[in-house]
C-alpha cells in the first residue's frame, strides 16, 4: 500500500468517524429535542383544554362526546374526557356508542399521576388504538360538569418517529454531503504529501544510488521540508565522509598491493580485517579470508604464537622460519589499540631471494677460492721446483708448460668472471643483424678444429630449410656456441660424433647440439646453468681434466636470455646430451 493510500484512507477514516460521531450527536439531540417539543405542546393544548372545560356550562355525557370530537378537530390529537370515577364520558375516536365499552381510565398512569400532581405524562401503549401513544392528562375543575375530572390529550409516537426520523434523513444528506466534501479534500491533501513525499524519496533513491549532486527542487518551509533539508545535509555529510573513507581506503589498499611484505590485519576477537596480495600468495589464500578466525588462516604455530601475543598487547621480536625448503621467511608483529577496540597486525618479510643471494655469494667465493686455489698451488710448486736449479732443460720446459697451462686457467676464470659480472649489470648491449646458421656453427667449428682433431671427433650440421637464420649478435651468439661445442667436446668420448642442428617450431628457432656421451644425471639437469656447478665428474672423460672453470653455461644462459631466448638441458632417448636454445624467429 502506497504512502498516499494510506494518508488518504487515514485522512477518510478519521474524516467518517468524526462526521458519524456529530451526525449521531445531532440525531439524537434532535430527537429529545422534537420529542420535548411535542410533549411540551400537548402539555398546553391539554391545559388550555381544562381551562376552556372548566367554565364550560352543564352538559350531559353525550354532549361532552362531541365536545371531545371538536376539541380533537382543534388540536389535531385524540381528546378523551375522564369522569371522577374513572368512566371514559368523551373520546375524539369513539362514537357515543362506543364508549360504554371502554374499559375504566381510573387506574392509567398518567389519569393517577393527574389526580395526584395536577399533571400527568405517560407513554405506553394503546390496547384502544393498538399503537404506542404519549398521553398527557389535566384535571378539569368545574362544578357545573360533575360528570368531568380530567381531559387527556394523546398523540401517536409514530408521528413523533416521523418527524424525528425526517430529521435524522437531513442529518445524514448533510454527513454525506460533509463525507463527500471530506474525501476530495482528502485525496487532495494526499495527492499533495504523496508528491513531496515521492520526490523526497526519489532524491534518496538517487543518493542510495551513489549520487550526492545538490537537488533542484525546494522541499518547502513546512516540518516536512525542514525534516527533508536536515536529511539532506546529513546524507550529503556522510557521503563526503564516505568518500574520504573509500579514497583512504583505495590508497590503503594501493599501498598494501604494492608492497611485496605480506601484512594481515586482526580484529580484536582473532576474525582477519584485511590481508594484502602478499599475504594470500604466501599463506595460499583462495580468497581474501576477511571475517574468518587468524588460526583458520595461519598454520603454522609460531607465527599464530605472534599473533596471539600481539593480541595479548605484548610486543614480539622478528623471527626466521623456513616454511619450506625454498621459501625462507622473516614474521613481526605488533599491537593495534584503536579508541573502542584493538588488534594486531602481522608482517611477513619473503627472504628467500635474500638467502639465496647470500648462499650464492658464499658459495660463489668458496669455488672461485677453489678454482685459483688449485692452479696457484700447481704453479707454486712448479715454480718452486725451478728455483732449486735441480731439473734439467727438458724437465724445466715441462715444468714451464705445466706452470703456462695453469697461469693459462687463471686468465680463463678471471676473463669469465669478468664477463659474467658485465652481464649482470647489464653491460653488455645486443647489436641485432641477420645472422645466417650455417656460418655461425661453420665459425665455431673452425675456432675449435684442433680440439676436434685431438680428440678425433666430427661434427655434422643438420640445418632445415625453415631455419636457416636468426635474429641477433653474432660475437655473442659465437660465444655462446663456442662454449657449447666445447662442453660437447670435452664430455663426449673420443671418436664419437656430435651434431649442430637448426630446426623451426611455430615462431621460434631452436639451435642444438648434441653429443654421444654418458649424458647428465638427471639430479643435474636443473643445475647444469649454475656457476661453478659441474655434473658428476664420470661424465667427463677419464683421461685428463676437462680444464673448464664451471661458469661456460652460466655464460651461455646469460648470452640467450639477452636475446630473448632460452637454453636448456636433457638427454637424449639414444645417448648422449642436447643442450637447446630457443631464440624469436625473424
Amino acid at each position: 500500500m502506497t504512502f498516499r493510500t494510506r494518508l488518504f484512507l487515514t485522512s477518510l477514516i478519521a474524516t467518517a468517524l468524526t462526521l458519524g460521531v456529530v451526525t449521531t450527536t445531532v440525531s439524537y439531540s434532535l430527537r429529545r429535542t422534537v420529542s420535548e417539543r411535542v410533549e411540551r405542546s400537548l402539555v398546553n393544548e391539554a391545559r388550555l383544554a381544562a381551562e376552556t372545560l372548566s367554565h364550560r356550562r352543564a352538559a350531559m355525557r353525550t354532549e361532552l362526546d362531541a365536545e371531545a370530537d371538536a376539541l380533537g378537530r382543534l388540536v389535531a390529537a385524540r381528546v378523551t374526557f375522564v369522569a371522577p370515577d374513572g368512566t371514559v364520558v368523551g373520546d375524539s375516536e369513539l362514537g357515543t356508542s362506543e364508549l360504554a365499552s371502554v374499559e375504566n381510565h381510573a387506574n392509567r398512569p398518567e389519569i393517577q399521576a393527574a389526580r395526584r400532581e395536577g399533571l400527568g405524562i405517560a407513554r405506553r401503549y394503546s390496547t384502544t388504538v393498538r399503537t404506542d401513544m404519549l398521553y398527557v392528562a389535566v384535571p378539569v375543575t368545574n362544578p357545573d360538569a360533575p360528570d368531568l375530572a380530567e381531559v387527556r390529550l394523546a398523540l401517536p409516537l409514530t408521528e413523533v418517529r416521523d418527524q424525528v426520523a425526517a430529521v435524522r434523513r437531513l442529518a445524514m444528506i448533510a454527513g454525506a454531503v460533509g463525507l463527500a466534501a471530506a474525501l476530495a479534500l482528502s485525496w487532495g491533501v494526499s495527492a499533495l504529501l504523496s508528491r513531496r513525499v515521492r520526490a523526497i524519496a526519489a532524491v534518496a533513491e538517487r543518493y542510495s544510488a551513489g549520487d550526492l549532486s545538490r537537488p533542484a527542487r525546494d522541499y518547502g518551509n513546512d516540518e516536512i521540508g525542514t525534516v527533508a533539508r536536515v536529511l539532506d545535509e546529513s546524507i550529503r555529510e556522510i557521503g563526503r565522509r564516505a568518500d574520504e573513507l573509500s579514497a583512504d581506503r583505495a590508497r590503503m589498499e594501493a599501498i598494501l598491493g604494492g608492497m611485496i611484505e605480506a601484512v594481515l590485519v586482526v580484529n580484536g576477537q582473532g576474525r582477519l580485517q584485511l590481508a594484502n596480495a602478499a599475504a594470500r600468495r604466501m599463506l595460499r589464500l583462495q580468497d581474501s579470508g576477511e571475517g574468518r578466525h587468524y588460526l583458520e588462516v595461519v598454520r603454522h604455530p609460531d607465527i599464530a604464537r605472534q599473533i596471539g601475543a600481539a593480541l595479548a598487547g605484548t610486543p614480539t621480536d622478528a623471527i626466521e622460519l623456513t616454511l619450506q625448503p625454498d621459501f625462507i621467511i622473516v614474521a613481526r608483529s605488533a599491537p593495534v589499540t584503536l579508541p573502542g577496540s584493538t588488534g594486531a597486525v602481522l608482517v611477513i618479510h619473503d627472504i628467500t631471494d635474500l638467502r639465496r643471494a647470500d648462499r650464492i655469494r658464499r658459495d660463489f667465493v668458496a669455488n672461485v677460492s677453489h678454482e685459483l686455489r688449485t692452479p696457484l698451488t700447481a704453479v707454486r710448486g712448479y715454480v718452486e721446483a725451478l728455483l732449486d736449479g735441480d731439473a734439467d732443460p727438458a724437465e724445466a720446459k715441462r715444468f714451464l708448460e705445466i706452470v703456462a697451462r695453469h697461469t693459462l686457467r687463471m686468465e680463463r676464470l678471471v676473463r669469465d668472471l669478468l664477463r659474467l659480472a658485465r652481464l649482470d649489470a647489464g653491460q653488455e648491449l645486443v647489436e641485432n643483424v641477420r645472422c645466417a646458421v650455417d656460418a655461425l656453427f661453420a665459425g665455431v667449428e673452425t675456432e675449435l678444429a684442433d680440439a676436434l682433431e685431438a680428440r678425433g671427433q666430427t661434427v655434422e650440421r643438420r640445418i632445415d630449410e625453415a631455419a636457416t637464420s636468426v635474429t641477433g649478435d653474432p660475437a655473442k651468439l659465437h660465444d655462446a656456441f663456442r662454449n657449447l661445442l666445447e662442453n660437447a667436446i670435452n664430455y663426449a668420448p673420443e671418436g664419437s660424433h656430435i651434431v649442430m642442428g637448426s630446426t623451426r617450431a611455430g615462431s621460434r628457432i631452436l639451435l642444438t647440439v648434441a653429443d654421444q656421451g654418458p649424458g647428465i644425471p638427471a639430479a643435474d639437469l636443473p643445475r647444469v646453468f649454475e656457476r661453478f656447478y659441474r655434473a658428476d665428474k664420470a661424465r667427463a672423460r677419464a683421461a685428463r681434466d676437462p680444464g673448464g672453470t664451471g661458469l661456460g653455461l652460466a655464460i651461455v644462459k646469460h648470452l640467450i636470455e639477452l636475446h630473448g631466448g632460452r637454453v636448456t638441458a636433457a638427454n637424449r632417448r639414444e645417448g648422449g646430451a642436447i643442450l637447446t636454445v630457443d631464440l624469436p624467429a625473424d
